[in-house]
């Protein structure tokens, strides 16, 4: 089997020779060149063509985002941004995944040697998964628009007990969880901006660093007929409204009565994440069984496999992004591997097929 040849773009040499170490300690990787900047890069380019490209922001003569909308307009390839820019900058990181980066892994601003090697089993996982995106060009002109290291990969449990039974009370309250990850930011973007005003309440959770839902949720509600946050403990989950789980916290479905409401917890890593597509599903299971349709949308992994099981177990139905319109076929192919998904859809059916669903349960 070929390695994943990978071009490491940063203005750090520390970053690019530690960069380096990590992906070659895995026997599937083969880094082919770094470059100090996108200009040496596109030089590199020139002769040797790699698999992946790992892709700072912030570089000297040529910022990285501009480099990126040039390279996805014209030689499209599987790009992984590894940038300090989350605390200041997070809309430029939003922007690269709208111009079709995979994947963002964030770099602090000091100690980022030790960051990346502690990083290490999210940076490789990260890059084999870019390997096999699909990726598009994109029209410039249209564009704008933590993992552990050798820890035992836990379950929900460790958030929620899983009940002996599912029996949620009837209400008219009908609701939708969904779960994505990689390819995702785009994903969602599609399936909010068909939702209609009287949409069902939505709860979400997306595979992000803690420095970027809020902007990406700020984003969304500008582009949306729907309200989108970010959440917050006690949230009710409205019609007419999204809220997305807050990057390295947990979000679990609650209720009270008839309300449903939302909580915001610390915890370890579930499925390796944190938020856990896992945590929701299975909180949502246990809280809206039947009243509930989850879905399950493009990335890498099996997060959220287990949950739409229960989702399913308990009396939802559920809902899979189809392989030709995923980025990374991981995610929704565990799912159906565990026969949990009563309907496999294109991208663009499945608000229709929420909306439909969920007029059917009233």
């Amino acid at each position: 089997m070929e390695k994943i040849r990978v071009l490491i773009v940063d203005d750090s040499a520390v970053v690019r020779e530690t960069l380096k170490e990590i992906l070659e300690s895995d026997p599937k990787i083969l880094v082919i060149g770094t470059a100090s900047d996108p200009l040496v890069a596109a030089k590199k380019l020139e002769t040797e063509i790699p698999d992946v490209i790992t892709l700072d922001i912030e570089m000297p003569r040529l910022d990285g985002i501009s480099f990126l909308k040039a390279l996805m307009s014209q030689h499209p390839l599987p790009v992984v941004i590894c940038s300090s820019q989350a605390e200041n900058g997070s809309n430029n990181a939003l922007r690269a995944l709208e111009y079709g980066a995979v994947d963002i892994i964030e770099k602090p601003k000091v100690g980022t040697k030790i960051f990346l090697e502690e990083s290490k089993t999210r940076i490789i996982d990260t890059v084999k998964a870019a390997a096999t995106a699909s990726v598009a060009k994109i029209d410039p002109a249209k564009a704008e628009k933590i993992w552990s290291t050798a820890k035992p990969k836990l379950t929900a449990d460790v958030m929620l007990a899983k009940p002996k039974k599912y029996g949620a009370i009837e209400t008219t309250e009908k609701i939708a969880v969904v779960g994505a990850s990689t390819g995702g930011t785009e994903a969602l973007r599609e399936f909010l901006q068909a939702m209609p005003v009287d949409a069902p309440g939505i709860v979400i959770v997306q595979h992000m660093p803690e420095k970027f839902t809020a902007a990406f949720a700020q984003r969304l509600d500008s582009i949306c007929t729907i309200n989108v946050k970010e959440a917050e403990t006690n949230d009710p989950v409205l019609r007419g409204q999204a809220l997305i789980a807050p990057g390295n916290k947990h979000c679990l479905l609650k209720r009270q009565g008839a309300r449903y409401f939302v909580d915001i917890k610390d915890g370890p890593l579930v499925s390796r994440h944190r938020p856990s597509v896992d945590v929701l599903f299975r909180s949502a299971a246990h809280y809206a069984g039947e009243n509930c349709v989850g879905v399950i949308m493009t990335g890498m992994g099996d997060d959220g496999a287990r949950g739409m099981e229960e989702l399913k177990e308990a009396g939802a139905i559920t809902i899979a992004q189809d392989e030709a319109t995923c980025i990374v076929f991981g995610m929704p192919k565990e799912a159906i591997k565990r026969n949990a998904v009563d309907q496999v859809l294109p991208l663009h059916k499945i608000t229709d097929a929420v909306l439909k669903t969920i007029q059917g349960m009233r």
